[in-house]
């Protein structure tokens, strides 16, 4: 068995607050999105996935986007 690191890589992400600034910053970002009358949802590779507010809404490397709760983010990314 070997052990692998993974690489670093730089990603663009916005954090979804649930007001108007945040979900304008997610839109200028290029993410899509559904919209429903209580929620909203972005498609993501693995299926459409909800957003709820605290989420990071992350542009990945090959231009994909999926939500990340707050803790996962914290402990997976930091600041460049």
């Amino acid at each position: 068995m070997a052990k692998y690191r993974k690489r670093p890589v730089v990603i663009e992400a916005v954090q979804y607050a649930a007001d108007e600034e945040s979900y304008n910053a997610i839109i200028k970002l290029g993410c899509p999105r559904v919209e429903y009358a209580d929620y909203w949802a972005i498609p993501t590779l693995e299926g459409e996935m909800l957003v709820s507010p605290g989420d990071w809404i992350i542009k990945g490397v090959k231009g994909e986007f999926y939500p990340c709760k707050p803790d996962i983010f914290a402990a997976t990314y930091e600041p460049v």
